[in-house]
């Protein structure tokens, strides 16, 4: 054993080679998966952190928004970095950042001090994610990328299918928190092996960021979802929602113009005068959207109304991504033979059929004749589509601009999240309020009590009953508060399943019969919005 690790510190592999490029390629999988397991993991753990720091629905909401928010608004300015720094540079610096605030989430005491690590812990992604695309660009020839990113597609996607399991069974076992820290070993031989294995490289034509549109976006977007979010407790009337949503409005304005004037613009405005393009990325906002809304309730439904586990609600959503593991490929051969647009109608609209069966579980619906089905429909619908929309998105740019069209897009599905989180959220707080107040009428109850239940509405289903209330009656109010949290639940899927129609609608009117045909696109410098 001594002999070998001796053999291979000594016979480092020399940039370029095959054997350097495999160490290239482990660090891009492993440095990349510590931003998509956390994306899912988190959702798992929202329950313990409600019980664990009495969070509120919009306390939980900025968890995932605020790592999404500076996700989705700085990934494509941290490509650029890489480009003007060096990529090996920035993907590293970004892997330390999101150890470093990984840490800060494992620790925080408060709810406001986890949402600020998880705003920076969204900055180190930004910069990691995309850096792990543009060192496989630029470290393998034209004839192995391809592979390359194929291979670095299928391992994240592993990696995202395991990762709610493991990350349930730590939640489960010692703590929420124990999700987070479990990044910083997984970072620590991330660096090791990009110190060691990956040459540094640079664009010799790399234009400065675009500071001024990535403030824009960043503060336009947060203005708006913090206006969405807080508007569940103030109400829109309120004059800071009013001022939050009017800022938000003349913010994003602004980011537009800037697009249109500036020299490099981190949003390629000339993208979109392709209606191909356009018409892929409008499906994928609302498809995308509809995900992030459903998936960041079905764990609360599963945990805290069915009785899952953490670990148990991971396992059941497993289903999703095993079938899309499956499948994608297939689905992909088949767009080459007849078109993306077939595949872009079907995959979406059997999308809204999952959405809509998920409408159907009550509250005490078996997990294997209710919600496996709809899960099954929604992989296999999710299947369909992803393939062909990677596609879609790299054939209908010239061939120089795919990496940034591909940028875009991701950029676009991180987008669609932060959106539907907050849209969604508000949609179901609503719905919660009203269901909740009507079955509470129905239970004869102090009033005392019925104002300490009422307070807390916007825990949901984690709403804590007074002590004082027992038997009968305490059965009565756990009752409508469940009944409630599935009336929202079930407009949150009516309204994923509306979205994915529209993104059935955007293919069919966007996209040509065959537009996606075998040899065209740009060789692969990025991917579609695998999730």
């Amino acid at each position: 054993m001594a002999l070998s690790y001796r053999a291979m510190s000594v016979s480092r592999p020399t940039p370029g080679s095959p054997a350097s490029r495999r160490w290239i390629l482990a660090t891009t999988i492993l440095g990349s998966s510590m931003a998509f397991i956390d994306s899912t993991v988190v959702n798992i753990a929202l329950p313990a952190l409600q019980s664990s720091l009495g969070a509120t629905i919009a306390d939980v909401q900025w968890v995932v928004e605020a790592y999404t928010l500076f996700l989705a608004s700085l990934m494509l300015t941290g490509g650029a970095l890489g480009d003007l720094l060096g990529r090996k540079r920035v993907f590293a610096i970004g892997v330390a950042v999101f150890a470093m605030t990984s840490i800060g989430c494992g620790v925080a005491p408060t709810i406001p001090i986890l949402i600020a690590a998880r705003a920076l812990q969204g900055v180190g992604a930004a910069m990691l994610v995309p850096g792990s695309l543009a060192l496989i660009s630029a470290c393998f020839p034209g004839g192995e990328r391809g592979k390359a990113i194929g291979t670095w597609s299928a391992f994240t996607s592993i990696t995202m299918a395991i990762g709610p399991l493991v990350g349930g069974a730590f939640i489960d076992r010692v703590s929420w928190r124990a999700i987070f820290f479990l990044n910083v070993p997984l970072a620590a031989i991330v660096l090791w092996l990009a110190y060691r294995h990956v040459p540094e490289s640079r664009s010799d034509t790399a234009s400065r960021p675009d500071v001024a549109g990535a403030v824009l976006v960043t503060a336009g977007l947060a203005a708006l979802v913090y206006g969405l979010i807080e508007s569940q407790a103030l109400g829109f009337a309120h004059p800071v929602i009013v001022a939050a949503l009017a800022a938000a409005v003349v913010l994003l304005a602004l980011f537009v113009l800037v697009e249109r004037r500036s020299r490099s613009p981190m949003l390629p405005l000339a993208l979109f005068r392709s209606r191909a393009f356009s018409g892929a990325n409008a499906l994928t906002l609302f498809l995308y959207a509809a995900l992030a809304g459903g998936f960041f309730f079905l764990p609360m439904d599963l945990i805290q109304l069915h009785g899952f586990s953490a670990t148990g609600a991971g396992a059941a959503m497993l289903p999703v991504i095993l079938i899309m593991f499956a499948m994608s490929r297939g689905s992909g051969g088949l767009a080459e033979r007849i078109g993306a647009r077939i595949p872009l109608v079907l995959g979406p609209l059997t999308c809204a059929a999952g959405f809509g069966l998920l409408m159907l579980p009550g509250t005490s619906a078996s997990y294997w004749t209710t919600f496996l089905p709809a899960l099954v429909v929604l992989g296999s619908g999710l299947a369909l589509t992803v393939a062909p929309l990677t596609t879609t998105v790299m054939s209908s740019v010239p061939r120089d601009h795919a990496g940034v069209a591909s940028g875009v897009n991701n950029a676009v599905s991180e987008t669609a999240g932060v959106l539907a989180v907050a849209t969604l959220g508000l949609a179901m707080s609503q719905a919660f309020d009203g269901a909740l107040a009507e079955r509470l009428e129905r239970v004869r109850l102090p009033a005392e009590v019925r104002e300490q239940v009422s307070a807390q509405r916007l825990k949901l289903a984690a709403i804590e009953i007074p002590p004082t209330v027992g038997g009968a009656e305490r059965a009565a109010v756990k009752a409508a508060v469940a009944d409630a949290f599935v009336h929202g639940f079930r407009r949150v899927m009516l309204i994923a399943s509306v979205l994915s129609v529209l993104a059935a609608a955007c293919a069919w009117f966007s996209i040509a019969p065959r537009q996606a045909k075998p040899g065209r696109g740009g060789g692969g410098k990025g991917r579609g919005p695998v999730r």
